[in-house]
């Protein structure tokens, strides 16, 4: 893991084309913007864990249609 110190309006670049910006530093957090492509998914971890389930259910239901068929 790459771990960087920023202050607040400071930044970070990744691979051209995704900016971090450091958008508020108040007490214990931490707010930031993040500017990416349409194509590039952004979310918080939870959401992304939340999202990577409900695939992986979406995928399971779909090979259990698709066996019932047969």
């Amino acid at each position: 893991m790459l771990v960087l110190s920023r202050k607040k309006n400071e930044q970070i670049i990744i691979d051209g084309d995704v900016v971090i910006t450091i958008v508020e530093i108040r007490g214990d957090k931490v707010r930031i913007g993040v500017e990416a492509p349409k194509e590039v998914a952004v979310h918080r971890r939870e959401i992304h864990e939340l999202l990577e389930a409900q695939s992986k259910e979406d995928a399971a239901q779909t090979n259990n249609e698709k066996e019932d068929a047969t």
